[in-house]
């Protein structure tokens, strides 16, 4: 949830053989194909209009000019959330765990949401700065460390930026070749492709069309389009909801699922047993670790927690808390992120279970799945071909294309604003005029795409890359970015070697620990990369003290910040601290509970689970009430009075 294509690796789509797409391949009506070329089409002409608009400079460019509102921003970050490979992941975790499959996400982390919407989408967005690297500057001034860390987190986001478009690259081909056959395709093309190379044929139609309307609009034309998209799988996920809602009545669910499929609550184990059922699923699920789901959910919230008060890393969901207008919108945009996602893709997600229910149950699915052991994964995409009429297949094809499109923009927008605004002008060409930024950023957003496109032919499967990412590069940058924003006295030097360590740490996990049990070693991990952030941090003098009193004046976070507080004050007396902590913390308690809410109402909706439902609707109307006082309301009064504060600044 926190990055568009982030479930852990041990669950990570695999790759289905040639063969076996053969198999589920169906052929488009011409409807569908008319929707999808449609679709295609109004991306790019957004992308031609707003040109001109996004040229004005590097703001409008890489932010849109702080100019767009809040609810567009969150309707654009979940658009970016709602990627394909990820849904074809949690429509097995809602077929084959039920509703107890509303805590698996809980690894990712979902509810980091709500600490960005609580305070640090506020502490972000008052930096004003134009991406994460300038804001890393903004805390550790200049000198060595502040050199190193900015240099690390630059490395940082474009190996994360390179790992996730070869990794989008990769899944968009290999769905788009189940829909349409390379044999209808094929007496098209002037050459001919080896058939372990048609998903990449269609992976580069599809990321070229991607990038030509990013590489023109900037985030202007990824928020217009994003909305658009987001438009289409919205009415794709209620079509789904309706075929499925229509083809399984409430009885068949309760005669096929095991008992405690349609609860989320949970004991000391798992309790959801298929193996009178399907031999097949209940092989899958011993492999998987959430039989001690007590320990599993403790763990998940241990990690999640951390992860959450590290922020976003510096890519697209950071980019759209820098573009919002002020630092109020910027946490309801955060807010808004999961009424926006939330309700709508688990509509899609148990559509979808019902119709898979439909077809192990009545359509002779189970019987398929033994004969071809493919990967229960693929549920998606088969029941796609099976279940969805011609003319709504379209509709549900542009949307879920619209969800890849959606991701791959916004990560392509990322690439170019760290690489123009924090090597280009930092170090190369400070003097370059607006026009010849923006070609830059034409150029860079070409080589990006063309360079994670050649790394994505040298890939075996997904799984491959996404072991990477997830495993190496994030593993070691929770420890360094959860104290930058509350400990003064870390350093540059801390957080570079911190981040340093744990990615080190990482890797060297990835090759001796099995992937099953990562996240129970995350407090080894966790603990490795704190030493080197401790030891680093005292390894240098502490960053000079009016870059610690300008930070704490422009952000105002709350942690280990006394004695610059006590500076801050003593020279701006009329300013006010931040003594938030306990209300920030309370609010973050209520908001999970409130997203928990958001994801469970449209799972009861679904399966007609009339006390559930109501029962969830009353409870998130009680959280949203005391939200509505404890955050929103503190949050519109602290705005006012912070602006009043900087305006006596300057």
């Amino acid at each position: 949830y926190l990055f568009p294509y982030h479930f852990p690796p041990t669950f990570a789509t695999k790759i289905i053989t040639y063969k076996s797409i053969q198999t589920y391949s169906m052929k488009l009506h011409t409807t569908d194909l008319f929707i999808i070329c449609a679709y295609l089409i109004a991306m790019i002409v957004i992308g031609l209009i707003l040109k001109k608009r996004a040229a004005q400079n590097m703001d409008s460019y890489f932010l849109g000019g702080k100019s767009l509102p809040f609810y567009m921003l969150g309707l654009s970050n979940a658009s970016g959330m709602f990627d394909i490979t990820g849904t074809m992941l949690m429509v097995y975790w809602a077929f084959a765990y039920g509703f107890k499959s509303l805590w698996i996400p809980w690894l990712w982390p979902v509810f980091n949401q709500i600490f960005l919407m609580v305070y640090l989408s506020v502490w972000l967005r008052r930096s004003n700065v134009l991406t994460g690297a300038e804001w890393i500057k903004t805390r550790f001034g200049k000198g060595k460390g502040s050199t190193l860390s900015h240099t690390i987190v630059i490395i940082f986001a474009l190996l994360s930026v390179l790992g996730f478009l070869s990794y989008g690259f990769i899944g968009i081909g290999k769905f788009m070749e189940i829909f349409i056959p390379w044999e209808v395709v094929s007496p098209y093309i002037p050459f001919n492709v080896p058939a372990e190379y048609v998903p990449h044929v269609y992976g580069i139609f599809f990321t070229a069309i991607a990038t030509f309307y990013v590489m023109l609009g900037g985030m202007l034309s990824i928020v217009w389009t994003d909305v658009v998209q987001f438009l289409i799988m919205t009415i794709a996920g209620i079509v789904i909801v309706v075929i499925g809602m229509q083809m399984v009545a409430p009885d068949m669910i309760h005669s096929f699922v095991p008992a405690g499929w349609d609860s989320p609550f949970f004991g000391w184990t798992l309790d959801v047993d298929w193996s009178s059922r399907m031999n097949l699923l209940t092989e899958r699920m011993a492999n998987e670790p959430y039989s001690l789901i007590s320990i599993f959910v403790m763990m998940a919230l241990l990690k999640g927690i951390f992860m959450s008060m590290a922020g976003p890393a510096p890519n697209y969901d950071m980019q759209k808390i820098l573009s919002c207008k002020s630092p109020k919108e910027a946490a309801m945009m955060s807010g808004s992120v999961s009424v926006v996602l939330l309700i709508p893709r688990y509509l899609m997600i148990m559509g979808f279970a019902l119709l898979a229910i439909y077809f192990f149950k009545e359509d002779g699915g189970l019987t398929q799945m033994e004969v071809t052991r493919t990967d229960f994964e693929t549920i998606l995409p088969h029941l796609i071909t099976r279940y969805v009429p011609a003319g709504l297949g379209g509709i549900l094809l542009a949307g879920l294309l619209a969800a890849f499109m959606s991701t791959f923009a916004s990560t392509v927008n990322a690439a170019p604003a760290y690489i123009v605004n924090d090597i280009y002008l930092q170090y190369i060409n400070p003097k370059a005029s607006v026009k010849t930024q923006i070609r830059s950023s034409y150029i860079i957003s070409v080589a990006v795409v063309v360079v994670s496109t050649i790394i994505g032919f040298f890939l075996k499967d997904i799984n491959e890359i996404f072991q990477w990412i997830v495993g190496a590069l994030f593993g070691g940058y929770i420890a360094a970015n959860v104290l930058k924003g509350h400990w003064w006295r870390f350093n540059g030097e801390g957080y570079f070697w911190g981040m340093t360590a744990g990615v080190i740490a990482a890797i060297v996990m990835k090759f001796t620990v099995p992937d099953a049990w990562v996240l129970y070693f995350f407090p080894v991990l966790f603990g490795v990369s704190l030493i080197g952030c401790i030891a680093g941090t005292y390894s240098a003098p502490p960053t000079d003290e009016e870059t610690l009193i300008s930070f704490y004046t422009r952000v105002r976070p709350w942690g280990w910040w006394k004695p610059i507080e006590e500076k801050a004050l003593a020279r701006y007396p009329h300013i006010r601290p931040n003594k938030s902590f306990k209300r920030d913390a309370f609010n973050v308690v209520i908001g999970i509970i409130w997203q928990c809410c958001l994801t469970i109402i449209p799972m009861y909706l679904v399966v007609r689970e009339q006390l559930g439902l109501w029962s969830s609707i009353t409870l998130l109307l009680v959280t949203t009430l005391i939200l509505r006082k404890t955050w929103y309301k503190p949050l519109c009064k602290e705005e006012v009075r912070y602006n009043e504060e900087m305006k006596q600044l300057k």
